[in-house]
């Protein structure tokens, strides 16, 4: 992998050109934080329509300039309430002042149970829609992800994939080749576990920084964008001077892998 191909990819069948760190303003960043990413040459952004910082930001760029910018949002899989997609879809873009959006996600399957026909329906018929480049849905249940990619139902998926999940390597990364989807990946910090000492590593031992997790997570070709989710203009920069490393060496991953482990062992009762 070179450093050209560490950093910038195609999003697998999609065609989109994308900077493999992706931006979500789910901490709340801040404005000069989406600034600087797009100055440095990011590109996808994952909306959830609520983010005023990254929103406000995209609505004042986006109308110049429209196909440089690689934009995600969808709607989401209440567990108490189903929402409608094609009215989520009119609302975003409205929030977002485009014309499209790139990449529309079902967000939230935690099994294929959620994911059923009247979903599927009004997902699929996004895709006669000039308003929606690829549809996709974020998944948690692994083994349905790799089937969907195996069927190529999908034009993307967005999954958990980190150095204490690394269930990705076997359900889904081998079930890609055949229909090549986009994949994201999320919590490459496994919400800030990865970045603790685990009760019973070393006190001596080193402990991961977020760059190299995210690092840890674009070492891996099979996944084309990264999403880094800062909470302020600080981490946003640390972490993208990290990512512009390059891949972690044998030694780091495997460095990472054993302190996945261990974070896994210590704190699997969270899920």
């Amino acid at each position: 992998m070179t450093p050209n191909t560490f950093l910038h990819t195609t999003l697998g069948r999609t065609g989109l050109p994308v900077f493999r760190l992706g931006l979500s303003a789910s901490y709340r960043p801040g404005k000069r934080a989406v600034h600087r990413a797009l100055d440095e040459g990011v590109n996808y952004f994952f909306c959830y329509g609520f983010d005023t910082h990254m929103t406000g930001v995209l609505r004042e760029v986006l109308p110049s300039n429209r196909e440089k910018y690689v934009v995600a949002t969808g709607a989401y899989n209440y567990i108490w309430t189903y929402q409608n997609i094609r009215r989520t879809l009119e609302k975003r873009l409205r929030q977002l002042k485009t014309d499209y959006i790139d990449v529309f996600h079902f967000l939230g399957v935690t099994k294929r149970a959620q994911f059923n026909d009247r979903v599927r329906d009004e997902l699929f018929a996004l895709r006669e829609d000039p308003r929606v480049r690829a549809i996709s849905i974020s998944c948690h249940d692994r083994k349905f992800a790799g089937e969907l990619a195996a069927q190529g139902l999908l034009d993307a998926l967005m999954i958990r994939y980190n150095a204490a999940h690394r269930g990705a390597e076997s359900d889904i990364f081998p079930h890609l080749a055949a229909h090549d989807p986009g994949i994201v990946s999320y919590t490459a910090t496994r919400w800030s576990y990865l970045l603790r000492r685990p009760r019973g590593w070393p006190r001596d031992g080193r402990v991961p920084t977020a760059g190299m997790c995210y690092r840890f997570v674009l070492s891996n070709p099979n996944v084309h964008v990264c999403l880094n989710a800062p909470s302020n203009l600080k981490h946003f920069e640390d972490n993208l001077a990290s990512v512009r490393q390059g891949p972690l060496d044998e030694d780091d991953m495997r460095f990472m892998r054993d302190f996945g482990d261990a974070v896994y062992r210590r704190n699997k009762w969270f899920w």
